[in-house]
């Protein structure tokens, strides 16, 4: 029974990597849809989304499952306590790429090309895809250091969108300006927050290995 108990285990270790490559890929499209204005994309990254709900419930199931034929104990408590947790942060990650390609789709015939705003974004997804692959490699390999250093990355997001409040506050008074400013603010504040999940399963990661619950930096709010 310990045997397959650990290898149910195992699947959903591996089901949650699966459903991180998933959010990397709708964070990238959602960026590549803002970036360009294409709405197309925009629309694949809404649709994509469903494919991540589905992982999301299928290891919420999983779990379940488990849970309802075995008692961890310990170690493995933690483990499936933790597999819940990333699990609920990577669905809220791709929740927020869905509203960047929703706002995407809202900007219309608003000119989102040439401004400043643009590169200080596209740093920020970039720093947020790498803080993905990082909290996701600490989580399987029980990396606390690696873990610890998900603070230092998102401190670098945390810059990132600084700089875009910056650029939106040096846009002109026109209406038209005024809107989109606001709305890229709004996509700022979504990457910034992905980075702030990120954090979070470097938390799980620190409970994981320890036992104990650390907060590894004041940035990581929950919602």
């Amino acid at each position: 029974m310990r045997t397959q108990f650990h290898g149910e285990l195992d699947q959903l270790e591996a089901a949650i990597q699966e459903e991180g490559d998933l959010v990397l890929r709708v964070l990238r499209s959602a960026l590549n849809a803002l970036a360009r204005g294409d709405n197309e994309l925009a629309d694949e990254v809404i649709r994509f989304d469903d494919q991540v709900d589905k992982r999301y419930v299928e290891i919420e199931e999983g779990v379940q499952s488990l849970l309802a034929r075995q008692t961890p104990v310990a170690t493995d408590l933690r483990l499936v306590l933790a597999v819940l947790r990333v699990n609920l942060h990577l669905e809220r990650m791709a929740d927020y790429c869905v509203t960047v390609a929703k706002l995407t789709k809202l900007m219309g015939k608003l000119d989102v090309s040439g401004h400043s705003i643009l590169s200080s974004i596209e740093d920020m997804g970039e720093r947020a895809e790498q803080m993905i692959r990082v909290a996701l490699r600490a989580f399987q390999e029980r990396d606390l250091e690696m873990a610890r250093s998900l603070n230092d990355l998102d401190e670098l997001i945390d810059r990132a969108n600084r700089r875009a409040v910056t650029d939106v506050l040096s846009l002109g008074d026109t209406p038209e300006e005024r809107e989109y400013g606001l709305r890229m603010l709004v996509v700022s504040r979504c990457v910034e927050r992905i980075g702030d999940h990120a954090v979070d399963i470097g938390e799980q990661v620190a409970y994981l290995v320890t036992g104990d619950f650390q907060e590894l930096t004041d940035a990581s709010h929950r919602s």
